[in-house]
């Protein structure tokens, strides 16, 4: 025990003379906790471009003209009569979006009809549209139901009951507060990988040989720093940024050490196989993209070919995100994240004998 508390101490000595591991493991994890959340800030898109095309130019269509441009999400570039024109302007990436106002849609809203509004949004950029259809839809169903009212005696028009969306995780509905909670696992995975990586590679290019007492002493100092890592990323950042957390407090507090164990498990067994410690970064240069990619969160599963979707379940960082997405944000209980705890408990037992066996006998 006085060897391994020896070796504990001696690595942390090591990994603090060591500028490139040191910053790797843990200055990264504090400069990400601001990078990310400072660049989304924002957290939705506004005073996106916009163009109406009135062609019929009637009391009712200035209504809704007014009532958009007292949305923030959009900021009306032109109204005109010609929808040729509008659309070049999308073309050219002047606006994002077209709502086209047609000629006698007084007469046919006044008929009960529903006017045959036109909305036709860029799919170039996901968010965009999704910000400026929502600003159009809440401004159009607005004025109507007002005119509806305002002129109930001469219209036999009835706004359809409005919907409402109410976000049950992502509250905000914030690109931030959904991105940076998936981020986050795949940081404390890539800076405890390359760390460690980094690290053990170093000490193998002068043919070292660990003590069974330093082996398990590298693996509780990354178990460490990881650990102290992802709950100061759960706790302070989420607390700073005014992310969705504490779903699930205590699950997550026993989830960490068993995802950190892992990850520093796979570190120590891949990084047998690197012939120098700057063969680590290589790795993560082509790893980090695919594996948030694959981790579900940008695009599900299920609408992944099959093939992939298998390298995805297999992979530790698509169980830690889908782990801490659900503990976190959606309050799931350690029994419903239970596929998640085990298949990382099993490949820790897996990559540590692995690690040994490698590391003593190679």
């Amino acid at each position: 025990m006085k060897s391994f508390f020896y070796y504990y101490l001696q690595t942390f000595k090591n990994i603090a003379k060591n500028q490139s591991v040191l910053t790797t493991m843990i200055l990264s994890v504090i400069f990400y906790s601001f990078f990310y959340p400072t660049a989304y800030k924002g957290q939705h898109a506004e005073s996106l471009p916009l163009v109406i095309v009135d062609e019929e130019q009637s009391q009712l269509s200035n209504q809704i003209i007014t009532q958009i441009q007292k949305s923030p999400n959009v900021e009306i570039r032109a109204v005109t009569a010609n929808f040729l024109e509008a659309q070049q302007l999308v073309q050219e990436q002047k606006a994002d979006g077209i709502l086209l106002l047609p000629n006698h849609l007084t007469k046919s809203i006044r008929h009960g009809e529903n006017g045959g509004i036109g909305i036709y949004l860029s799919a170039a950029y996901f968010l965009k549209t999704k910000q400026i259809g929502v600003a159009i839809a809440e401004s159009v169903e607005s004025t109507l139901a007002e005119y509806a009212d305002k002129y109930a005696n001469i219209s036999a028009f009835e706004p359809s009951i409005p919907i409402h969306q109410i976000p049950l995780f992502n509250t905000l509905s914030g690109y931030g507060s959904y991105i940076f909670p998936a981020v986050a696992p795949v940081i404390i995975h890539q800076t405890i990988f390359l760390g460690l990586c980094m690290l053990i590679a170093g000490y193998r290019e002068s043919n070292w040989r660990p003590e069974p007492s330093e082996f398990w002493a590298i693996f509780a100092v990354a178990l460490t720093i990881g650990s102290l890592g992802c709950y100061y990323l759960f706790g302070f950042t989420f607390w700073l940024y005014d992310y969705p957390r504490g779903g699930n407090f205590f699950a997550m507090l026993i989830a960490v050490p068993i995802f950190v164990a892992c990850v520093a498990a796979m570190g120590m067994f891949l990084s047998t196989f690197l012939d120098i410690a700057e063969r680590a970064g290589h790795v993560i240069v082509v790893s980090s993209v695919p594996l948030f990619i694959l981790s579900g969160i940008a695009w599900p599963h299920s609408s992944m070919p099959m093939w992939i979707s298998s390298i995805a379940t297999a992979l530790p960082s698509t169980h830690g995100v889908m782990l801490f997405v659900k503990l976190n944000q959606m309050g799931a209980t350690l029994s419903q994240v239970a596929e998640h705890v085990w298949f990382l408990a099993v490949m820790t037992m897996i990559f540590l004998g692995l690690a040994y066996y490698r590391l003593r006998k190679i």
